[in-house]
Order: structure tokens, then sequence, then C-alpha cells
């Protein structure tokens, strides 16, 4: 499939996972294979010194936009933009748009968010979200990616303008909750990409998460995205004896010596690391029947720019290696 159709089936992409499993990498990932694609994209950082910037080799992100990745050059890419949301600044905005700038600062420092937010819950992600609405509706970018946060509290978050519907019938709170409402239930304008990793415990909740979007906040859900697969070894299943006498290598003498063991270890460990995965990956397709894009395990425990090009380029592929056009609308009920 073409990734710049691909990217842009909904003007915002809320990217939600378990902690852990690398969903603020996939967000990243999600924004420079959209540029490249050519669509001017914008990631928005919910909850706060979660190392986005640095993906980028950037500082921190602040309220106000900044350029992470310009575009440009002969691939034609378009900006990677970012903006830290939090509801304390979304309701400076609120009130300022509604002509309350003089009081919006003395609200918001007196406290009275915390008393209004234990008073009726779901107005913070409310507020969020209603600041994502508005950057949706100017159409200022192609493409929204919305780092949310992880998955229990995704769940709720995305719920929060429904419950906000049930329980305000009159007032700016409902006008609001319910033009949020009307984004995440419209699959043109918004859909949920999850992310995991191909182990037990995470295709668990991904598989609950995903029946549980469907079901309460009637979001359209895309393609799994599942992170940190081992590739594949050639010759893995090669004792490491026959491999260095193939080779023409004596493990017999020298540094080598005694290797074998060793080397052996690692394979069987290897293997049975992969075999596991895979078991993960077809329990993960049996149980939730969505397109899985696939992105490699990379060894170092410091992402940069370049290890983020890398799973950008994987992703890319992935897209590219999907055989029908998916409509933001997919369900998973069965």
């Amino acid at each position: 499939m073409d990734p710049a159709d691909f990217f842009a089936q909904s003007r915002v992409v809320i990217v939600a996972g378990k902690g852990g499993v690398g969903k603020t990498t996939v967000s990243a990932a999600v924004a420079v294979a959209a540029a490249r694609a050519g669509l001017s994209t914008l990631i928005v950082e919910l909850e706060g010194k979660s190392g986005l910037a640095s993906l980028f080799g950037q500082p921190e992100l602040g309220y106000d936009e900044v350029v992470l990745r310009p575009g440009g050059g002969p691939d034609g890419a378009a900006d990677v933009a970012a903006r830290a949301l939090t509801p304390d600044d979304a309701l400076l905005d609120y009130l300022a748009d509604h002509g309350l700038n003089r009081v919006s600062k003395r609200l918001v420092s007196s406290g009275a968010l915390d008393i209004v937010a234990t008073a009726t819950p779901g107005i913070r992600d409310i507020l969020v979200l209603g600041k994502v609405k508005q950057i949706e509706v100017s159409r200022s970018y192609d493409l929204i990616v919305v780092d949310a946060p992880a998955a229990g509290h995704a769940i709720a978050f995305l719920r929060s303008a429904a419950g906000l519907l049930d329980a305000v019938s009159v007032g700016p709170i409902h006008t609001q909750a319910a033009d949020v409402q009307a984004m995440l239930t419209d699959p043109d304008r918004c859909e949920v990409l999850l992310v995991t990793l191909p182990e037990e415990t995470p295709v668990n909740e991904v598989v609950q998460t995903a029946y549980s979007l469907e079901e309460e906040v009637g979001v359209s859900l895309g393609p799994v995205v599942v992170n940190g697969i081992y590739p594949t070894l050639a010759g893995i299943d090669t004792d490491a004896a026959t491999a260095a006498a193939e080779a023409g290598v004596s493990l017999g003498a020298g540094p080598l010596a005694g290797a074998t063991e060793a080397l052996d270890r690692a394979r069987h460990f290897r293997r049975h690391r992969t075999e596991l995965q895979q078991a993960q990956l077809a329990r993960l397709a049996d149980a939730l029947p969505l397109p899985q894009l696939h992105l490699p395990y990379l060894f170092t425990t410091e992402l940069g720019p370049t290890e983020l090009d890398v799973i950008a380029d994987a992703l890319g592929a992935a897209v590219r290696a999907l055989d029908d056009p998916i409509h933001s609308g997919s369900e998973v009920a069965p």
C-alpha cells in the first residue's frame, strides 16, 4: 500500500499501548514515515518528558510548536513539528479564545482546575482532546500524531468525551465533549494505532484494549504495530562446529578455543526467543483480526535520529507490504 495513502486515511492518529512497548518511538516513526510521504505532520506529546524530542536530537518540548525535522530535500519530505500539551495550557487557550484571558492564568495558578477536575472526572482529558480537535479542524497539518497515555489510562482518556456527555447535558463542556466525540468516532478524522511487543503480557493487554476501545469509545482501529521483533538469522539451525568447518575455521586453538559451547548456547537462546515471538504473533493474529506492522528489535540502549530512521524505514516497508488498502474503520468485533 502506498504510504501516502495509508497515512492520509485519518487526520489524527492516536498511538497507544502498554508502558514500555515503545509507544513514543512508534509515534516518532509514524511522523517521520508520513513526512517522507509528503504529509506535514505534528506530534502531540501528552505525558511530558517522554524522550520524544531526544529521538530527533532536540531538547525537551514545550507548549509552543517547534520543527523537529525540517522538510525539503530530494525526497520531497514535509516538516515534522511537535508540541507538548497539558490540561493547564489547554485551559488557558480555551479561556483566551472565549474572551477570558485576564482571569485565565489566575484560575490555573489558584488550583481551580484541580477542584473542577475532582468534581468532574474527565475534564482534564477533554481539555487536551479539545485542543487536539481544534488543531485538527484548523487543517494546519496533514496529520496529527498523538503520543497517548499508556494503555490503562488511554481507555479512560478516550472515553472521557462520552462520559462527560452523560454527566453534563448543557453548556460549553457539553459542547466541547460532543465535538471531541464526533472527531473520535469519525474514521476519516481519527484512528488509533495500538502498539505491542511479541510477548504474552503485552499481547494480552493490546487485545483487551482493542476490544474495549471499540466497544466503549467507538473509535476506529488501524493495524497493530508489533515492536521489537528479532530479525531472522541465516544459519541459526547450524551448530557452531559445523558452521566453522564449512567456513574452514578451526575452533580448537587460539582465541576461539572452547568457543563452540558458548556459540551454541547463544544460538539456542536466539532461536528460542524467535520461536516464542512467532508464537505470540500467531496468537495475536488469532485473537485480534487486524493487520500487523512489524518493527525490528534494535540492539542498542540509546535511540536517536539514526535509530529513528531505521525504524521509520521498517515502518514504511511494512505499510508498503500491506496487500489491500486498510480503511481506518477496521472492526475487531467477532
